[in-house]
């Protein structure tokens, strides 16, 4: 059984911006063409399209009202997902642009809704948070086959080594690697190897984003990326706040405002007790445009 709608009709027109360098398209709905897994793909190819992370899409009318908006996001590999919070803060960037004194704005993604503030804009850059409600840990939360992880939190990972691992679902599905502070072996290379081989586990019902990631200190820590349909990035929203909800539940940092360090810069994830986040960082803008109609012209139905 499917679990998204039929593929949205999209217009030619998009909008990008990015956070920490993830970079994603904002496309509203329109009559030409449809968000295939090919043509997503194509679009999002940095050599053949317009390149990008991926592509969040503001559905009916555009949201014109602001108000409230409704929108759909679709990976790089062509694939949909519940949500992103870079996606949703490069959202928010483009519809200040629509109207400069909108402050807030509710966001139904992912059979959520979602509580967005534009903070404010120097030059280029825009201030967005979202709340992006409450975590939840455990097999469950990520759809995990219980008996893949162990009691103390072992998961398998390549060459049967055992890896410390805390599920986390921020509305979308995170495996978060702990590691120790003194870890040599804490790095992009590591990263590329647990990466890809946690995010496609058989065990994971629908994959899951994979995170590399150690405290440093009560308030800071920082993490490596892996995203199922997207691969390694330099960011991500909602990975910056499942690192904070695992090391804090697993006792490693405690519960207020948490800079997340990732290669691409930093966000900061405010997590209470009860493990309710919002994600809080910059977005720059980087330029608006169109397909050309012959290329949009070639692209499947």
């Amino acid at each position: 059984m499917n679990r998204w709608p039929p593929r949205p009709t999209l217009s030619a027109g998009f909008y990008k911006a990015h956070g920490l360098g993830n970079d994603y398209l904002v496309v509203e709905a329109g009559s030409d063409w449809i968000a295939t897994p090919d043509n997503v793909r194509l679009v999002c190819d940095r050599n053949r399209g317009v390149g990008a992370d991926g592509i969040v899409v503001l559905l009916e009318d555009g949201g014109r009202s602001l108000g409230r908006v409704g929108l759909r996001m679709f990976n790089p590999d062509g694939g949909e997902f519940e949500r992103s919070g870079n996606g949703l803060r490069v959202l928010g960037s483009y519809l200040a642009g629509l109207d400069p004194k909108l402050e807030s704005v509710e966001v139904d993604v992912g059979g959520d809704v979602v509580q967005m503030t534009l903070h404010g804009q120097e030059g280029p850059v825009h201030d967005v948070s979202v709340e992006m409600g409450r975590a939840e840990t455990g097999p469950r939360a990520v759809d995990l086959d219980p008996e893949a992880l162990s009691e103390s939190g072992s998961f398998p990972g390549p060459g049967d080594e055992l890896l410390q691992v805390v599920p986390v679902s921020v509305g979308n599905p995170h495996m978060v690697i702990l590691s120790d502070r003194a870890d040599p072996d804490f790095s992009e290379a590591r990263m590329a190897k647990v990466g890809p081989f946690v995010a496609k586990h058989s065990s994971l019902r629908h994959g899951a984003n994979v995170q590399l990631a150690r405290a440093l200190d009560d308030d800071r820590c920082e993490a490596f990326i892996w995203e199922r349909g997207a691969g390694r990035t330099s960011a991500s929203g909602t990975s910056a706040c499942a690192v904070a909800v695992a090391l804090v539940t697993s006792g490693l940092m405690t519960p207020g405002e948490i800079t997340v360090q990732m290669p691409g810069g930093r966000l900061v994830v405010g997590i209470t007790q009860e493990l309710d986040v919002v994600l809080r960082g910059p977005v720059q803008e980087i330029c608006a445009g169109r397909l050309r109609p012959r290329l949009v012209d070639s692209m499947s139905s």
